[in-house]
């Protein structure tokens, strides 16, 4: 089997995360980098054995790539899935797919005209931890969920937003605490829930920090087609990184996610437990975060088995959408202090 050829565009943090991925992925080559610091570029291309670029439409043009990675800042997403697509190149890009819906739209109407796959990155659902709960969510041995809750509590200084110059801001990052670090949190109680939100109230406020634009703490209430009611806080004014958790109260019991570990407690009194495995272990360098874990390299693995089956992603652009939906209308009721209808 002929390898397809892969190309990422942006060289930054979240880099090795795609590179090592996709080395592994049995499916890909990676053949190009492209970033617009051409010192990232060259080191990039030294680690990874491929051509470097510093303009996206020139490595799209020359190396006939069948597959782009977007791993650039949020603003970037769109323009860069829509100039792959018209060139009938597949695209994953990291979260958020967008910072609008509008754009999210133009996005996957791009990938459906030109017959491509639109993959987004929610690596968090891969984790086994989140996997266990959504099983017994769906054997229904949980039954329904009666309620849920999620909370995001982090810390972020003020050198981090002012280290580049999309950090903190409406144009390029589109937000802040919401759309960058708790997005994949919100993203499960939303898959957890398994309806269609139809009611945002939210507040949004800046706590701690100054030189940004955006909020770095919210919190608020999403209401289900279903009826249900999930509620979340999150914020970066925190004083450290304490450990994700969600919860979903149901009709036969407790579902608890903290960080990697899932405990589910029946009302029987059973209890069963899932949490990374130390035998899956992916090496993606140093200076890598270690919260990120090996999901990403789960994630990428499964697209491109769809890819090569002919499949939708199991995280397409439809599916990031409903996520991205309910980013925008937190955001627009933080703003007008009004429940936003979906």
């Amino acid at each position: 089997m002929d390898l397809l050829k892969a190309g990422i565009v942006g060289c930054g943090a979240i880099f090795p995360m795609h590179a090592v991925s996709i080395a592994q992925s049995g499916a890909a080559k990676l053949v190009a980098v492209c970033d617009t610091k051409p010192e990232r570029a060259i080191q990039a291309s030294k680690d990874y054995g491929c051509s470097w670029h510093t303009d996206l439409e020139g490595m799209l043009e020359r190396e006939k790539l069948d597959v782009l990675h977007i791993c650039t800042p949020h603003y970037l997403h769109p323009p860069q899935t829509l100039l792959a697509a018209n060139r009938n190149v597949h695209v994953l890009t990291e979260k958020p797919m967008s910072i609008t819906s509008a754009d999210g739209r133009s996005m996957i109407e791009a990938c459906e005209r030109n017959g491509t796959k639109l993959g987004v990155i929610f690596q968090n659902r891969y984790n086994p931890g989140a996997l266990l709960i959504r099983e017994a969510l769906d054997d229904g041995s949980l039954g329904d969920v009666l309620g849920a809750r999620a909370s995001v509590l982090w810390t972020r200084s003020d050198e981090y937003y002012a280290s580049s110059d999309w950090r903190g801001t409406w144009a390029k990052e589109g937000g802040g605490v919401l759309i960058n670090q708790s997005i994949h949190t919100l993203d499960l109680l939303r898959w957890y829930m398994d309806s269609t939100v139809t009611q945002v109230e939210a507040k949004l406020s800046n706590r701690t920090h100054t030189g940004i634009e955006v909020e770095d703490t919210a919190e608020g209430a999403l209401t289900f087609q279903n009826g249900k009611r999930a509620l979340f806080y999150v914020t970066t004014s925190y004083s450290y990184d304490a450990p994700v958790e969600v919860e979903l109260h149901c009709e036969r019991g407790i579902a608890k996610l903290t960080a990697d570990q899932a405990v589910i407690t029946y009302r029987d009194g059973t209890t069963i437990s899932r949490d990374r495995q130390p035998q899956e272990a992916v090496s993606y360098g140093g200076g890598v975060k270690t919260y990120w874990g090996v999901s990403h390299s789960k994630q990428i693995r499964d697209y491109y088995r769809s890819l090569l089956r002919g499949e939708a992603p199991a995280i397409d652009g439809r599916e990031a959408l409903k996520t991205q939906t309910m980013i925008e209308a937190i955001y627009q009721s933080g703003r007008t202090g009004l429940p936003v209808i979906l």
